[in-house]
């Protein structure tokens, strides 16, 4: 990607598709918008993600229920909670990017969550102040949801529209990217604070200190929000019910099969987020390991989600969407049966790096064809309700079904057998979509 001059940002042109196999496209905005559209976006998933990698702290502080498994499965289940208005942040501010700009609504979803993640930070233990704390806890994990249920569908829009056409999933990827980015920094910054914490210290208070650290990056991530050109000009005085209503209309077996193509991915993810827990809890490595596997789990991310976006844009969507999705559906039993016989950082960091990887190209790939399979029109609004209903349903109860699946069956891979179930599932979707590599998206 070749930087533009800030006067060449602000003013963008509506692009015509060209052929993909076109040598030499300039693109439409340059590494500096990239980063702004992509910087709010990292921000709102560390402050989502960093409560499943503290969940084990978090439960004791706020939900100090009996049994070896209470408090987790309460805490597992307050993570949830923050998927469920995921579809309402969808429809409200997936319809504003539809109907007043990009621009305006991912500036909406950073306020948003800044409230959440503040509420997280300050918020005192059970232990102060009582039933408060947990009612807090849950009302500031669905603030965060309704935010990155709607931040999504703009920024995923912004960037594929901006994008020259050879190039759309490559841009995209980039959202990916800087999950993963998110994912690696709280990692980089749990271990950290397990190493400089004593194990005391870390449970009554360490675990704020990633929380009070985001709240620091908010003006940051505001400001360059502001200086995002806008890639919607087609404003119109549709009502909210309007639009998803025509989206639904037109275009609801996309809609239908874009949420079963994500669910194997949300699912994926969210044992990715639950490895720490997973290690400290059934496993009984280390916290500083345990912490460690964010870390990792990150790196993969972000590396292997632009390495998806280059593939994609090269040999095609479809491709990229089943082959890492066949692999892991072949592998993740037996890794995990591995981990459970020989478990130890090497068997430990493997596994989370393999499902990092492969959950990360696959994902790739599926964050371009939405967009690319629906008019401008209703490109945030779809985009917004595939990701939103596909994590809610399926990411959102991720970690409550595994922790419930340990805690019943008393079998470490029952984790890996969900996932092989669910990508089954997707795998099915996936054959049913279009291929859309060189789709023309301008109109």
């Amino acid at each position: 990607m070749r930087a533009t001059s800030p006067a060449s940002a602000q003013t963008l042109a509506v692009h015509t598709a060209r052929d993909v196999g076109e040598p030499d496209v300039r693109p439409v905005i340059g590494r500096a918008a990239v980063a702004a559209a992509v910087a709010g976006n990292a921000l709102e998933f560390y402050d989502f993600v960093i409560y499943a990698y503290f969940a084990v702290y978090i439960g004791r502080a706020f939900f100090p229920v009996g049994g070896e498994f209470g408090s987790l499965l309460l805490a597992a289940a307050t993570f949830g909670v923050g998927f469920f208005t995921r579809p309402l942040g969808a429809v409200l501010i997936g319809a504003l990017a539809d109907r007043a700009g990009r621009k305006p609504a991912m500036i909406l979803t950073v306020a948003l969550i800044t409230f959440g993640t503040l509420g997280m930070a300050a918020t005192p233990s059970y232990a102060s102040i009582g039933i408060a704390a947990p009612i807090i806890v849950v009302a500031c994990r669905l603030l965060q949801g309704l935010a990155l249920g709607g931040e999504v569908g703009p920024a995923t829009a912004l960037l594929v529209e901006a994008a020259p056409p050879n190039r759309r999933a490559l841009y995209a990827s980039w959202q990916l990217a800087s999950q993963g980015i998110a994912v690696a920094v709280g990692g980089l910054l749990g271990v950290a604070v397990s190493i400089l914490l004593p194990a005391e210290d870390l449970a009554a208070w360490g675990w704020r200190i990633p929380f009070v650290i985001s709240i620091a990056l908010v003006p940051v991530a505001l400001k360059i929000r502001r200086s995002l050109p806008e890639t919607f000009e087609a404003r119109t005085e549709r009502s909210t019910a309007e639009v998803v209503g025509g989206l639904m209309k037109s275009h609801r077996r996309y809609v239908v099969l874009g949420v079963l193509m994500v669910l194997s991915a949300s699912v994926a993810s969210q044992i990715g987020n639950y490895m720490t827990t997973y290690a400290i809890q059934t496993l009984h490595l280390p916290a500083t390991l345990a912490q460690t596997s964010a870390l990792v789990g990150g790196v993969m991310t972000f590396a292997f989600g632009l390495v998806g976006g280059w593939l994609c844009d090269w040999r095609g969507r479809k491709i990229v969407l089943i082959a890492p999705r066949v692999a892991l559906t072949l592998l993740i039993v037996p890794m995990f049966w591995w981990l459970g016989a020989m478990p130890g950082a090497i068997s430990f960091l493997t596994v989370t790096a393999v499902l990092a990887a492969l959950t990360a190209m696959s994902a790739a790939a599926s964050i371009v064809v939405i967009p690319e399979l629906l008019p401008a029109g209703f490109r945030s609004i779809g985009v917004s309700l595939v990701y939103a209903i596909g994590t809610t349903l399926f990411g959102g109860t991720t970690q409550f079904v595994v922790t419930g699946l340990l805690a019943w069956t008393h079998n470490p891979n029952a984790p890996a057998w969900y996932l092989a179930a669910t990508s089954v599932v997707s795998l099915v979707a996936i054959w049913l979509l279009p291929e859309t590599r060189g789709t023309d998206i301008s109109e």
